[in-house]
């Protein structure tokens, strides 16, 4: 089985806008965005996930990268990953029950806290670096530190 994932990446004053929220690679925090339902476009579902997840109206911008996600049980996940701008909403002002795992807290996290939270050193060098060899296949999602 094949799914469609889109993230966003918003960085504002040398932080990360990321989700409280439990994943199926065991940590708790995480990039907001969802599943692109049928018939929508990339930027139509992550400006929709973005909304309900986080609060926040966003405007897709750079693709920074696509990578697959093989958690096993034959499912295929493909991450699409885009900086997005914010162009209105409130942080943490998000949709009830809009995703199937609750999501505890969204909030800015300084670039420099994410290994505190189990991302890696590549994934904080690559948003240092403005994620040098944007619109790139990156192959694995480990590849890039997640």
């Amino acid at each position: 089985m094949l799914n469609v994932r889109v993230t966003g990446v918003l960085v504002e004053d040398d932080a990360l806008l990321l989700l409280d929220q439990d994943t199926d690679t065991g940590r708790s925090w995480s990039l907001p965005g969802g599943k692109v339902e049928h018939g929508e476009t990339l930027a139509e579902a992550l400006v929709r996930e973005m909304r309900e997840e986080t609060g926040v109206e966003v405007e897709p911008g750079r693709l920074l990268y696509v990578c697959d996600h093989l958690p096993g049980g034959g499912t295929h996940v493909v991450h699409i990953t885009f900086e997005v701008r914010r162009v209105g909403g409130t942080v943490g002002d998000i949709l009830p029950g809009a995703d199937t795992r609750p999501i505890r807290g969204v909030e800015f996290v300084k670039i420099g806290d994410l290994p505190s939270l189990g991302f890696t050193g590549r994934f904080v060098d690559l948003i240092r670096a403005g994620f040098p060899g944007a619109g790139s296949y990156m192959g694995l999602k480990s590849n890039i530190g997640l």
